[in-house]
């Protein structure tokens, strides 16, 4: 069981890095065109903010063996700051004092949450708090794509809509969502529920 728990916790992480990189098309065509065209940012500042909190849920003072959780989450959290100030640098300037009010928002909530969890709660309350803020702000994440579905229903066009994010996300999510049952671990499981 242990080894089968590893297993889905290595898939997990090749599958969520593959997720981070899908965005890379995405931002060499901003970056060439110096603008953000009609992409959402917004999708990209939610995903920050669940790597922060996914990857302070999965540290050993928090949660037991869900190291792997961390370690993938704090890359993804890396990359995923990298898309957020590529974005706030070529956004238009409505667009740009929105993602960086947003990013300001993640920032806010992250050194909440890791503070409260830190200095007031201990053992069974520090894993409940930081597994429902994880939780809640993971669910926001899924959810922030649907932004986008306007977009490709006025449009009539998947073009901002990549195929290969789509992809990954259903495949991390099902990597993680059997890597928490079998780690017997429902924060992680719920969170990345394949239907999420």
């Amino acid at each position: 069981m242990e080894v089968l728990h590893f297993v889905f916790g290595v898939f997990g992480n090749a599958t969520a890095l593959f997720l981070f990189l899908s965005p890379t098309i995405t931002f060499k065509r901003i970056i060439r065109s110096k603008s953000t065209e009609q992409f959402s940012g917004i999708p990209y500042v939610m995903t920050l903010l669940n790597c922060l909190l996914s990857a302070w849920y999965g540290l050993p003072f928090v949660s037991k063996n869900n190291i792997l959780v961390s370690t993938i989450n704090g890359t993804g959290a890396a990359i995923e700051s990298i898309y957020v100030l590529i974005f706030i640098i070529y956004a238009p300037k409505k667009e740009k004092a929105k993602i960086f009010g947003l990013f300001t928002f993640v920032l806010t909530v992250f050194t909440a949450v890791a503070l409260i969890s830190l200095f007031a709660l201990h053992g069974n309350g520090r894993k409940l708090f930081c597994g429902l803020a994880a939780t809640i702000f993971s669910i926001i994440m899924y959810a922030s794509p649907l932004s986008i579905m306007r977009l490709v229903i006025k449009t009539k066009s998947v073009e901002f809509m990549p195929f290969f994010l789509s992809l990954f996300v259903f495949l991390c999510g099902t990597s993680w969502f059997i890597y928490g049952l079998l780690g017997r671990d429902a924060f992680v499981a719920v969170r990345y529920m394949p239907s999420s």
